[in-house]
C-alpha cells in the first residue's frame, strides 16, 4: 500500500460522477468551482486561510498507478476497462486561483477557484476541502489565541491529542502562520523549519529518587536549555524551591535557567506565588511557562486575574479545535462550459445561506486611501473586468440592499492569484516566514473591532450590481 499517493483520497461519488461523465462523453467539458465557507468559526470576526501548500503538492502528485486502478476494478460499480485506462493517463491540466496563505478571509467569498475539465475538477474536491477546512480552522483558532496573548510566547503542544500524524504536523504549521512561536513536534520542525521547543515530562521526575535530583541531572545534561516542570508533587512547597536551587547552581557555573513550567492547579495563583519566590531568590530572569488545556478564553481570564505567565503552551484545545470541530467549507460549481462558453449556474436551497453566488468571480479588498483600512471585500464577475478606482464605488449589503456605503478614495486589491495554469505550477510558494509576515500585515488592514474575540463587528462582503442581478435572475428562473 502506497501511503504517499493521495489520488484516491477522495469520496467514492467523485469517481462515480467522473465515470458517468466519461460514459456520456461530457468528461472534457469545462467547469468552474468555488471553495468558500458560509459561517465564521468560533463566532470570530474573520478567518485565516491556510492549506494552499498542501493543495499544490497534492495536485502535483495526482497519478493513478496500478495499485489504485486494481482497487477500482474490484468495486461493485464495474467500471469499464477503457475508463480505467483513462485514469492511468489522468493529469491535472486546469487552472487554480487562490488567495495566498495567511490572508484574512470572510464568508461566501472564494478562497480557491478551480477551472478545469469536469473530469479533473470533480476528483480534487474532497481532498481540497479536507486540507483547507482543517488548516484554515486551526490557523483561525491560533490567531484568536494570538490576539489575547499579545506579545507573550506561544508554543504549540498538541501532537499527542491531534487526530493523527498529518493533523499534528500541518496543524503545527497553521499555528505558526498565525503567530505561534514554536512547536513541540520535531517532524513539523524538520518539514517546515518551525522552531521547536521542549522541556521534560513528569516521568523524568518520577524516574529519580528525588525531585531535586531529577532537576539537577537534567540541568547537567542540558545546561543551556533548562525549563523545569515543577508540579509533579507540590508546586510551591517542593517544585519551585527545588527549581530555585538548580537556578543558583547554574549561576555558579556561569549559566542561567530559562524557565519553570506549570501544568496543573490554579495557574493564576501559582504563577503569582512562583514569580514572587523566584524574584526573592534573585532569579528575576527566569520565565514562567503554563500549559494544561489552555485556550483563548482561559488565557484571557488568567491575564485578567493578573497571572504572571510569560509563555503559553497550548495543545488539545488548539490542535483539535475543541469548541468547533470543523470549518464547514464547501466546493460549489458556479459555471459550466456550454457550446464553448462558460454559463453561470446556481444552487438554490430552502436554507437561504446555502444559495450559491453564480458565475466566475474576482474578489477585491477595498482599502480606504485615507485610513489604510479595509472597508469591505467586493466580488465582481470576471466578465466585468478590473475595477476603475477613479470612480466612486457603492458597497451594498447583498441581503439588505438598503444598507449602502459609497467609497471615493480607495484601492481595490485583487485577492485571488494564479497558482496553476494549464496544469503547470506558475506560482512560487513563499517561505513560511514570508507567510507569517504577510498574515501580520493582513491584520493591520482591519479595525480592532473586526479582530476582537468577543462580539466582533461584521465586515462587509459585497457583490457588484452585475453579480447581484445575475444571482437574482437565476433564482427567479429556477423558482419558476
Amino acid at each position: 500500500m502506497d501511503y504517499e499517493n493521495l489520488t484516491l483520497h477522495t469520496d467514492k461519488y467523485q469517481i462515480n460522477m467522473m465515470y458517468a461523465h466519461w460514459v456520456q462523453g461530457t468528461h472534457n467539458e469545462g467547469s468552474v468551482f468555488d471553495v468558500y465557507f458560509r459561517k465564521l468559526p468560533f463566532g470570530n470576526g474573520y478567518a485565516v486561510f491556510a492549506g494552499l501548500e498542501r493543495v499544490v503538492h497534492y495536485i502535483q502528485g495526482l497519478r493513478f498507478g496500478e495499485e489504485e486502478v486494481a482497487f477500482l476494478r474490484e468495486q461493485e460499480e464495474g467500471y469499464k476497462e477503457e475508463f480505467l485506462d483513462a485514469l492511468r493517463e489522468f493529469r491535472f491540466t486546469g487552472q487554480l486561483d487562490a488567495v495566498p496563505e495567511g490572508t484574512v478571509v470572510f464568508p461566501n467569498e472564494p478562497m480557491l477557484r478551480v477551472t478545469a475539465r469536469i473530469f479533473e475538477a470533480q476528483l480534487i474536491e474532497t481532498a481540497i476541502l479536507n486540507f483547507v477546512n482543517f488548516q484554515t480552522l486551526i490557523a483561525t483558532k491560533a490567531s484568536r489565541i494570538k490576539q489575547v496573548a499579545g506579545d507573550d510566547g506561544l508554543l504549540e503542544f498538541g501532537t499527542r491529542r491531534a487526530q493523527e500524524a498529518d493533523a499534528s504536523v500541518w496543524g503545527a504549521r497553521a499555528t505558526y502562520i498565525s503567530g505561534f512561536h514554536a512547536t513541540s513536534n520535531l517532524r513539523a520542525g524538520l518539514l517546515f523549519g518551525i522552531p521547536t521547543k521542549g522541556t521534560h515530562a513528569h516521568s523524568w521526575v518520577q524516574g529519580h529518587d528525588s525531585e531535586e535530583e531529577a532537576f539537577r541531572k537534567f540541568a547537567e545534561v542540558l545546561p543551556d536549555q533548562v525549563t523545569l516542570l515543577v508540579d509533579t508533587y507540590d508546586t510551591l512547597r517542593s517544585g519551585v524551591p527545588n527549581a530555585i536551587r538548580i537556578g543558583r547552581m547554574l549561576e555558579r557555573r556561569g549559566k542561567r535557567m530559562n524557565a519553570i513550567r506549570l501544568d496543573s492547579g490554579d495557574l493564576a495563583y501559582l504563577s503569582q506565588e512562583a514569580r514572587r519566590m523566584l524574584d526573592e531568590a534573585g532569579l528575576h530572569y527566569v520565565g514562567i511557562v503554563a500549559s494544561n488545556d489552555l485556550d483563548e478564553a482561559l488565557i484571557l481570564s488568567l491575564k485578567g486575574q493578573g497571572a504572571k505567565i510569560d509563555v503559553w503552551g497550548v495543545g488539545t484545545q488548539l490542535i483539535t479545535s475543541g469548541d468547533q470541530p470543523s470549518l464547514g467549507g464547501v466546493y460549489k460549481m458556479v459555471a459550466r462550459e456550454k457550446d464553448g462558453e462558460y454559463v453561470p449556474v446556481i444552487k438554490i436551497s430552502g436554507n437561504p445561506e446555502k444559495v450559491s453566488t453564480p458565475g466566475r468571480k474576482e474578489v477585491y479588498r477595498i482599502i480606504n486611501r485615507e485610513t489604510g483600512i479595509a472597508e469591505g471585500d467586493y466580488m465582481t464577475l470576471v466578465e466585468e473586468g478590473p475595477i476603475n478606482t477613479e470612480e466612486p464605488l457603492t458597497l451594498f449589503d447583498p441581503v439588505h440592499q438598503y444598507i449602502q456605503k459609497e467609497i471615493k478614495q480607495y484601492d481595490a486589491v485583487p485577492l485571488l492569484v494564479r497558482i496553476f495554469e494549464d496544469g503547470e505550477l506558475v506560482y512560487t510558494l513563499p517561505a513560511l516566514e514570508e507567510i507569517r509576515s504577510y498574515h501580520r500585515e493582513q491584520l493591520s488592514l482591519f479595525w480592532p473591532q473586526v479582530l476582537r474575540k468577543t462580539n466582533p463587528s461584521e465586515y462587509r462582503v459585497n457583490l457588484s450590481e452585475t453579480a447581484w442581478q445575475l444571482k437574482m435572475a437565476l433564482i427567479a428562473k429556477y423558482r419558476q
